[in-house]
């Protein structure tokens, strides 16, 4: 497939994640498009199907081979998981999880926050659960001001 298409097929894809349009990613994929491929703004699909919570587009981008931890954006996104996480869109999380994605793993090559952390922010209490049920936690994190912080009532931990 020459440059041109993949390019065309690639904005299509990150635009049909976006609106969360299942029947046009899914033509997209079998028409070549790379799951894996980001358009020319650093944007994976992944990553925009996470964002905007679009959960079955995000399982159809995993199967045709996204990678889960795989960043986004150059140095303006983040991860498919955190953006998930930091919209509460639970659904998309426990997705992403179900196929691999890392509940630890930190934002800007792991100096950035952690999807728990994200959702703690939220608020998005079911987010964080769903994340705490694969693992993930901020307590024992040893960055400055971060797993150190104040309890939040029920003993859950908070974010700063």
């Amino acid at each position: 497939m020459n440059r041109r298409r993949q390019k065309k097929l690639t904005r299509g894809l990150v635009r049909a994640a976006m609106l969360g349009d299942e029947a046009e990613a899914r033509r997209l994929l079998r028409a070549g498009a790379d799951a894996r491929r980001p358009d020319a703004q650093g944007t994976t699909p992944l990553y925009a199907a996470s964002v905007h919570g679009a959960a079955g587009i995000a399982r159809m981008l995993l199967e045709a081979g996204a990678e889960p931890d795989a960043e986004s954006g150059h140095g303006s996104e983040g991860l498919p998981l955190c953006a998930a996480a930091c919209w509460g869109h639970t659904e998309t999380v426990r997705v992403l999880l179900g196929h691999g994605a890392d509940p630890h793993i930190r934002e800007d090559g792991g100096s950035g926050m952690s999807p728990l952390e994200w959702a703690l922010r939220g608020p998005y209490p079911e987010t964080a659960e769903a994340l705490r049920n694969a693992g993930a936690s901020v307590a024992g994190d040893r960055r400055p001001g971060v797993g150190s912080g104040p309890v939040a009532p029920g003993g859950s931990e908070s974010a700063r």
